[in-house]
């Protein structure tokens, strides 16, 4: 090796290995080439109405799976025409298919289809969680993946790499929950905005493949545009139970490798943390707030979903009873986590304390079922506690460890599980070493002959993506709405059993669109339509959390042309630029207090201003001001609004 070589971390090697297009640049646009691709049912709908829409003939990543794991109620036809659909989609096109009740796609997608040094794409923003184990995995909006799997590149905004350093070993009643809710506690929900978490360091040897799957997910909250880790002997050991050690690749950083940013945790000094309503960084020790009664334990999630998260909690209870009038769910992650801890006897223990074992998939983590009473503490495994998630719209719902989770459902309030050492020693547990192995209801794809004799079958919920038109040249549009910081797209398309069945059918579940925030929101944004459409006023970090691009789609059918906030959420924004909504910040973040709602914003010849610079005008006609917006917004990204979206322009380009 020359020793002009540059030094690369894992993320700069991951990037350079599959840059297509840009030069790695901090903040400068680059295009990823994807391997993989993942969809599950909340999204996927639109993902397979999307290629549909660009006529493709066949999947053209190495791998491509569709998950049903969010909509798994069938109170009526809606969710399960939606699952024949997905599949009919599956075999048409080349992907793997996933059947209800296999299983919550993350886990699943790493068990079987996850490669080190891989690329990954996901239309859901926990598929970073796939970076455990050595992969660049990020998460996106619908379209976005269409693209992938349709061929085409990733176009994203060249992250800062954010190096954290883990040193120690976690103490006992310590897990790695707590290391990714520490990282909250320190940075909120913004603090991984345009960068990558890479972790490194001594502490790794004692975490496991799904141990890091934890924290790798829960960069989704970060804000980051995605997590890694190294593939070491503790990737190969996972691939190995999976059988598919094969699969394996070692890929560190190279000795002496640095990082734009930098950070350290001592494992052996973090305590049992908690993240009290309605934020994952309203993190505080588990310790400061004991003795709050609690209504329910809430076990599983993609955020924990390991064969240990769930033995651990049977090894807590056994022998012992949850405390009366509490409700202690478990939410296996797959079918074949299930399967083993029948096997290895961690089943009965939990069945015998009074816990409630539900199928496998996402199912209260989304809303969809075990919502808890209103106004009760809901502890829970979940990576998110934004207000309204968990189905209930007066909520309390906390993020907490397995350990936290089962210590309290014996006390019936909020408990440090380090007050059971006097009782019990602490049960570190591993996975099996060779674990039973479940592909019986992951389906393969056709061979290309047969997919081209497949039909797609829509049911009655399933409506085509409506037409949007371009990007007038003089926009004139009304503010409809005005929020503050932190709007999450579940604040804006919220999920659960009485909204997510509507998935496929935009102009339905337009009905939802900022209900939790402005039940009025819905009538004037389709008032305004006819009229130059609407804009939205908001404050940081508009849009974080779940990548369903749901939240960009439906406002834009009900007439949302521009939104002006101080500071987007990565995929939001993009999701907006793929519908062909103007995405547009304040140069003064004062300024947010200078436009209020039915103010009348006026941006005269648009295209140009964007494309001359960084910056543009509005005039707001109503207070006689005119205020300086920013963008970042590349020159095909402009070409991409301009044309009235993705679909438009890749119909107008090929």
């Amino acid at each position: 090796m020359s020793g002009n070589t540059p030094k690369m971390n894992v993320a700069q090697k991951l990037i350079s290995s599959h840059l297509l297009e840009g030069e790695m640049q901090p903040g400068s646009e680059i295009g990823l080439k994807i391997d993989q691709t993942l969809t599950q049912d909340a999204t996927g709908t639109l993902v397979m109405l999307e290629l549909a829409a660009m006529h493709l003939e066949r999947a053209q990543t190495e791998v491509s799976a569709q998950y049903v794991d969010h909509n798994l109620l069938q109170e009526d036809f809606k969710n399960p025409d939606d699952h024949l659909f997905l599949q009919s989609a599956c075999q048409k096109f080349g992907l793997w298919f996933s059947r209800p009740g296999n299983g919550v796609s993350h886990p699943l997608h790493q068990e079987r289809f996850g490669a080190p040094g891989k690329t990954l794409l996901g239309s859901d923003s926990h598929s970073c969680a796939a970076g455990a184990i050595g992969m660049l995995a990020m998460g996106a909006g619908g379209i976005d993946v269409a693209m992938a799997i349709c061929g085409y590149p990733l176009y994203v905004k060249m992250p800062e790499i954010w190096g954290v350093r883990l040193s120690g070993q976690l103490p006992d009643w310590v897990s790695a929950k707590d290391v990714i809710l520490e990282m909250l506690r320190r940075h909120s929900v913004k603090g991984g905005v345009g960068r990558i978490v890479e972790y490194y360091g001594d502490g790794l040897a004692y975490l496991s493949a799904m141990d890091r799957h934890v924290i790798a997910n829960m960069g989704a909250e970060l804000g980051a545009t995605t997590s890694v880790f190294p593939s070491d002997e503790v990737t190969r050991s996972f691939l190995r139970g999976q059988g598919r050690e094969d699969a394996w690749s070692r890929i560190v950083a190279d000795q002496s490798a640095g990082y734009d940013v930098n950070d350290e945790i001592d494992l052996s000094s973090l305590e049992p943390m908690i993240a009290m309503p309605s934020s994952p960084d309203n993190v505080r020790p588990v310790r400061e707030v004991a003795g709050e009664p609690i209504y329910q334990a809430y076990v599983g999630s993609s955020a924990n979903p390991g064969y240990r998260d769930f033995a651990v909690v049977a090894e807590i209870i056994r022998n012992r009873s949850v405390a009366s009038g509490l409700s202690l769910d478990i939410n296996p992650t797959s079918r074949q986590i299930l399967q083993n801890l029948v096997a290895d006897g961690y089943l009965q223990p939990l069945l015998q304390a009074g816990a409630r074992i539900h199928q496998a998939g996402c199912n209260g983590c989304i809303g969809m079922g075990q919502a808890p009473a209103t106004d009760r503490i809901s502890l829970r495994t979940v990576p998110r506690n934004f207000p309204g998630r968990s189905g209930t719209r007066e909520d309390r719902v906390c993020l907490v460890s397995p350990e936290t989770a089962a210590a309290s459902a014996l006390a019936g309030a909020i408990t440090d599980p380090r007050d059971l050492q006097s009782v019990m020693s602490y049960p570190r547990i591993d996975d099996p070493a060779e674990p039973i192995l479940n592909t019986t209801m992951l389906q393969e794809p056709l061979d290309p002959e047969d997919s081209s004799r497949v039909e797609l079958v829509h049911g009655p919920n399933i409506v085509s993506i409506p037409a949007f038109e371009p990007l007038p040249y003089e926009l004139e549009v009304t503010v409809a709405l005005q929020v503050g910081d932190n709007i999450s797209t579940d604040e804006i398309m919220p999920a659960g059993a009485r909204v997510l069945p509507f998935r496929s059918n935009i102009p339905a579940i337009s009905d939802f669109v900022f209900e939790q925030v402005d039940e009025t929101y819905g009538q004037r944004a389709t008032e305004l339509r006819d009229h130059g459409g609407h804009a939205i006023v908001a404050g940081r970090n508009y849009g974080q959390g779940s990548s369903r691009e749901h939240a960009a789609l439906a406002p834009r059918y009900l007439g949302l042309r521009l939104v002006i906030a101080i500071s987007f959420s990565r995929i939001h924004w993009q999701n907006l630029v793929n519908f062909g909504i103007l995405p547009l910040t304040f140069a003064n973040p004062n300024d947010y207090d200078r436009i209020y709602r039915d103010d009348q914003l006026q941006i005269s010849t648009m295209i140009p201003q964007l494309r001359n610079g960084p910056q543009a005008i509005i005039e707001n006609s109503t207070r006689e001001t005119s205020l300086i917006v920013e963008h970042t917004l590349s020159e095909r990204q402009i070409e991409i609004i301009r044309t009235g979206g993705l679909i438009n322009w890749v119909r107008e380009n090929q």
